[in-house]
């Protein structure tokens, strides 16, 4: 159409590469690594529509109603408490903000803190989507490279103690990152937060993935150890119970949450009145823990599958991450090599994944991938892998 006057915010926004690959994902027979998607045999399905039931018979007519936009109060009161006793997080009920899904908690403290031309600084490779979300409010980046213990902060450090770089904002997927799957060391969230106070950084803690751990021990919580209000917690029900609820939250110092909540009121008013009722009644039943130990209990069974057809199928030029939850594998095949143009092959052999570039906010990574391994079956683990290490086994011999 002629004359159409959109904002300048359009020309930095694009579809998520992800979600054009998923498309891929619809062809018959095609098998996909390519999604954060947890597996369709994980979500309770029976216990919801019980509950589902339950809700509509008891309070049909109030939960049809327009709600708070904190959110549903024993669901506020539900997270504090269970936070308290699962990460050592100190947080009221008033503390807490009900999100539609922690990508909508990335933009409520976007939309509190961020104006165009703010700098925010990202882990390098992040969460893409969250590109998404600060491209929307027109930043700059300052990306801080990461190796096997995550976020290198004495880069950051370095960065930050150069005048050119006024950053507001570290957004950081600290544990089981996405797309790694690397979980920054103790040490390192220490002096994260050290830096944050000097520099008067405000940190977003985006957790969705910190409840699927599979070994090893625990890693505190950036927020658990903030002593200064300076985290902003997102936490999330979609990996732990079902995604389509869309039922996220935000852990804030109630100077900020109540930002967020006026940011919230502009966005959507508030959150289901249906799903936050049925997250509650989940939770509050004493489902939730026991759910999480059973699925953590799956992945790390698949995890170890994909590990095991990695070790046999791919060729030894390439490296890759081993974490210890999460729900994907990161990938580096040499320098030189192309992951887009490797996809076009592995298509072609009805496999998908996600190339490594759009997880980088310089148009690096270009000899990088990410491997979902919850959402398919053993027999797709071990078929796909294999193909894709014939794919890069071929690549590798014309091409590098």
């Amino acid at each position: 159409m002629k004359e159409l006057r959109m904002a300048e915010r359009m020309e930095k926004m694009s579809g998520s590469a992800v979600r054009e690959i998923l498309k891929l994902t619809q062809q018959p027979n095609m098998i996909s690594f390519a999604g954060g998607l947890p597996s369709p045999d994980s979500f309770p399905v029976a216990k919801l529509q019980e509950i589902t039931n339950e809700v509509y018979s008891k309070s049909g007519a109030q939960m049809l109603q327009y709600g708070i936009t904190e959110g549903y109060k024993p669901l506020n009161e539900f997270i504090a408490q269970w936070l308290k006793s699962s990460k050592n997080i100190t947080a009221s009920p008033e503390d807490i903000q009900i999100t539609s899904g922690s990508q909508q908690g990335i933009d409520l403290v976007s939309r509190v803190f961020l104006n165009a031309g703010d700098q925010v600084v990202v882990e390098s490779p992040s969460y893409l989507s969250a590109f998404q979300v600060f491209n929307s409010y027109q930043v700059k980046y300052l990306p801080i490279p990461s190796d096997d213990q995550g976020m290198q902060v004495d880069e950051l450090e370095k960065a930050l103690d150069d005048n050119t770089n006024k950053p507001k904002l570290v957004y950081t997927v600290a544990t089981f990152q996405n797309p790694t799957g690397i979980t920054m060391s103790l040490e390192r969230r220490k002096k994260l937060l050290q830096l944050a106070d000097k520099h008067k950084l405000i940190i977003i803690e985006d957790n969705p993935y910190g409840e699927l751990r599979y070994e090893g021990e625990h890693v505190p919580t950036l927020k658990s150890l903030d002593t200064q209000g300076r985290v902003v917690y997102l936490g999330s029900f979609s990996k732990v119970v079902a995604p389509g609820l869309r039922i996220g939250y935000a852990v804030a110092h109630p100077e900020i949450r109540a930002k967020i909540t006026i940011a919230k009121q502009a966005a959507d008013v508030h959150s289901s009145n249906l799903s936050q009722q049925i997250i509650y009644e989940y939770c509050n039943r004493g489902y939730l823990d026991p759910h999480i130990q059973e699925i953590c209990r799956a992945y790390g069974v698949k995890r170890d599958a994909m590990f095991k057809a990695l070790d046999e199928h791919f060729p030894k030029a390439v490296n890759w991450t081993r974490p210890e939850g999460g729900l994907f594998i990161w990938a580096e095949l040499p320098q030189g090599c192309d992951t887009t143009e490797l996809l076009q092959k592995a298509v072609e052999h009805r496999v998908a994944f996600v190339p490594g570039t759009p997880f980088f906010v310089n148009n690096t990574g270009q000899n990088t991938l990410r491997l979902n391994f919850s959402n398919a079956t053993f027999e797709q683990i071990e078929y796909g892998i294999a193909k894709i290490g014939e794919v890069i086994k071929e690549y590798l011999t014309v091409n590098c």
